[in-house]
């Protein structure tokens, strides 16, 4: 009985803005991000998850600076966070919880030394790592800024590469959400 949209947002945080602001105008106030993540873990740990429920986001993108300072966080709504948690718990599924780096550039994570500002990627990505960034995706932070200044709420889910579960725990999230909400 309650309206639920499924929407593409494409990839990064110019076209996730847009999607997720004309989302509000027409009423949404609650957003899961469902997708593939790169991980920033070492291997061995990333045996041990099958994906993140994101927490918050590092902003290193160009997105998000147009609507607050950099300075303001991208964290996900803890409610959206508990709803995710508790439907993997009850699918058997391990999803660590943590922070995400969104970013502007795919291939400058996947392929570093073909850019000419290679080592300074890399140093950064080391940064990430040293500070506990669980993985690397192009939209959370936008997601996030943007529900939290627009009275919304919103987290993600992230897989490392299968994606039927993480759709299952999603809608399943949303389910004990709307659930939530009724009471």
């Amino acid at each position: 009985g309650e309206k639920v949209s499924v929407t593409s947002t494409g990839m990064g945080c110019p076209s996730t803005a847009i999607a997720v602001e004309e989302l509000i105008k027409v009423g949404a106030d609650t957003f899961i991000r469902i997708g593939t993540a790169g991980t920033c873990k070492d291997e061995m740990d990333n045996q041990k998850y099958d994906g993140t429920i994101v927490t918050g986001a590092v902003r290193d993108e160009g997105t998000t600076v147009q609507y607050i300072p950099i300075e303001y966080p991208a964290i996900a709504d803890r409610h959206v966070v508990d709803a995710l948690s508790r439907a993997a718990k009850a699918r058997g599924k391990n999803y660590l919880e943590g922070i995400s780096q969104s970013k502007d550039s795919f291939f400058g994570e996947i392929d570093p030394d073909s850019c000419p500002n290679g080592e300074w990627l890399k140093q950064r990505w080391r940064a990430w790592q040293k500070g506990n960034v669980v993985c690397s995706e192009m939209e959370c932070a936008a997601i996030f800024v943007i529900s939290s200044i627009r009275h919304a709420r919103a987290s993600a889910i992230m897989n490392w590469g299968k994606m039927e579960d993480t759709i299952q725990i999603a809608c399943d999230a949303v389910k004990l959400l709307i659930e939530q909400d009724k009471d």
